[in-house]
């Protein structure tokens, strides 16, 4: 039990990350030779399997998740024994089976979740190749990548049509995570013989669903720890073949430009035939690993032209609207261009927020103000971060009104005998600004509901090209990290605070790390919540912490796992990883 707790985490992740870094160096000179032997020396290092064992029972969010084999966590002396028995072999076990229901859809979709020991190995194995496919993927795919998200795909394509108005193909791959081709992936990874032999048996190894065992024989199930990165590696390649419709001169392919992330991409170019062209080119190479485009989600739209310009992607309303000399933008030599290019909160995902607000606050008709606040902020919160990087103000406008609305009429169901001056002076106060806000107050202390409007807008800046955290620029991504639109005010004011360091271990905050906000003397000590009492740390770091000085735990959970689907526009914040306080 001493052994876990006393584990030397900074010694081990540096020794890690090394080998990655070289993993990484190695793939960009194209030397397979020594990327397998790194891989292989990782894949058997004691240091990678307890980084994995860490990863899959202490820092994961879905760690209270069982298999089929019922475990759902692990003591210390467990995890210690996991550690020596992880090994890289061609068994699995099968995955239990779990429908969970689609946003606005009677329809389900599967996870597969597998069981501990199958998670840490998995984790084992992404450790070992995600370096080397970080060298070879294409710059714009965006999705389930370390360094990558949302907001720089978005950024893509603003860059790529802010000067002139094109076409968009824009398409959805149908059941893309249940239908890859399990022939055509293990083809592709081209690895070592052990390594596509594990990776076959987790693909082949079937879903317990409700106590009947069935067959996979297509498709990565959602909810392993490295099916996200197969799914990159099935689709790696689909922008080059794209990209071959044009001639190979710089200026050529500069013109086409094809934005991914996981399996929803766009296709921009300003011949609209170059665009039908590249449906036709998608299709077919999308047969080769087993899958094909989903109809009804598939189409082509101008972004300045046409009954309905623009496009939706990633909850995001991308279009072009026809503006006077003055407001328009302008050519880099200061010409008016008589459009604006503008990003908004698509329609569908303020009407998926109204939901939700909605829901949250009938299934709380008796509740306590607090309770309501408490279980509300981090929705808006969440909601508000995610698209303050674009023209949002309208949108965020709507949705306070919206909120005051429905939270009118809780109250006025709450008192029906009351005025409402009454009401008005219960629920709400006027702030500095004169903004009517929900608070609670009890003595002195008040809570308030979060304003979406309060929310700051801000302009993200894309990643750069092709790079990734396994090139070692450590000074470039921990930077970028305190500047994720995504970060609470509290969580961006610690990292830059600390200089995107962890303080307990001293190492560098990385991306798809896991941290929590810390109060140095604990609460339950009569420390107190103020900026100067609070720290971020890794989550593990927390864990050991929290051990070790007698506090009872309370703390706030960072951190935002993008996912591509309907979830992501009524709740952007779908999984936590690491990051803001209070997200959802």
């Amino acid at each position: 039990m001493d052994e876990w707790k006393n584990t030397p985490w900074r010694k081990l992740e540096r020794i890690v990350f090394k080998l990655q870094k070289r993993i990484y160096r190695a793939a960009q000179r194209g030397d397979k030779r020594i990327v397998r032997r790194l891989q292989r020396l990782l894949v058997k290092s004691r240091a990678a399997k307890k980084i994995a064992v860490r990863q899959v029972t202490q820092n994961n969010q879905g760690k209270k998740t069982a298999g089929v084999d019922g475990v759902k966590s692990l003591t210390p002396k467990q995890c210690l024994e996991l550690v020596r028995q992880i090994e890289i072999s061609d068994k699995a076990k099968p995955t239990r089976g779990v429908w969970i229901p689609k946003p606005g859809r009677e329809e389900k979709r599967p996870l597969g979740i597998p069981t501990i020991h199958d998670r840490a190995v998995q984790g084992l194995l992404k450790i070992a190749l995600e370096p080397e496919w970080e060298a070879q993927f294409e710059g714009n795919s965006y999705g389930f990548r370390p360094g990558r998200g949302c907001h720089d795909a978005i950024g893509a394509i603003y860059t790529s049509i802010n000067k002139k108005p094109k076409w968009v193909l824009d398409a959805d791959i149908a059941k893309c995570f249940d239908r890859i081709d399990h022939k055509a992936l293990t083809e592709k990874l081209n690895t070592t013989s052990p390594i596509r032999r594990q990776i076959r048996a987790w693909l082949k190894a079937g879903v317990m669903d409700q106590g009947e065992w069935q067959g996979t024989e297509a498709g990565t199930p959602q909810g392993g720890v490295i099916s996200p990165l197969l799914a990159n590696i099935a689709l790696h390649g689909l922008e080059e073949a794209v990209m071959n419709l044009v001639r190979p001169t710089r200026n050529e392919r500069s013109k086409l430009t094809v934005v991914r992330y996981a399996d929803d991409f766009v296709v921009i170019h300003e011949d609209k035939e170059i665009v039908k062209k590249a449906q036709i080119v998608v299709a077919e190479w999308l047969k080769g690993i087993g899958l094909e485009l989903k109809p009804e989600k598939t189409k082509i739209s101008h972004t300045l032209k046409g009954e309905n310009p623009g496009f939706d992607f990633l909850g995001f309303n991308i279009r072009q609207y026809e503006v006077s000399k003055s407001r328009s933008g302008r050519t880099t030599h200061g010409i008016p261009l008589g459009f604006k290019t503008l990003r908004k909160p698509s329609n569908k995902s303020i009407g998926k927020h109204k939901e939700r607000l909605s829901e949250v606050i009938t299934s709380h008709k008796a509740a306590p103000q607090a309770a309501l606040i408490s279980r509300l902020n981090p929705i808006i919160r969440g909601w508000s971060n995610y698209f303050r990087t674009a023209v949002s103000k309208e949108a965020y406008s709507e949705m306070d009104h919206y909120l005051w609305t429905i939270l009118w009429q809780w109250a006025k169901k709450r008192h029906p005998n009351k005025s409402s001056h009454w009401i008005a002076r219960k629920y709400w106060s006027v702030d500095q600004d004169g903004m009517w806000q929900f608070r609670d107050k009890i003595g002195k202390d008040e809570t308030f509901l979060c304003l979406h409007r309060k929310t700051e807008i801000v302009r993200h800046v894309k990643v750069r090209g092709t790079v990734s955290p396994y090139d070692g620029n450590l000074t470039y991504w921990s930077t970028r990290l305190g500047k994720n639109p995504e970060l609470s005010t509290r969580v961006a004011k610690l990292l830059k605070r600390q200089k995107g360091k962890c303080p307990y271990c001293e190492l560098t905050f990385m991306d798809g790390n896991q941290w929590e906000v810390d109060h140095i003397i604990p609460r339950s000590l009569g420390g107190k919540d103020r900026y100067d009492n609070l720290q971020l740390l890794h989550k593990h770091c927390h864990d050991t912490k929290t051990a070790r000085d007698g506090s009872s735990r309370t703390h706030d959970l960072g951190g935002i796992t993008e996912e591509p689907d309907e979830v992501k526009v009524s709740r952007p914040v779908l999984k936590t990883s690491r990051s803001g306080d209070g997200l959802a």
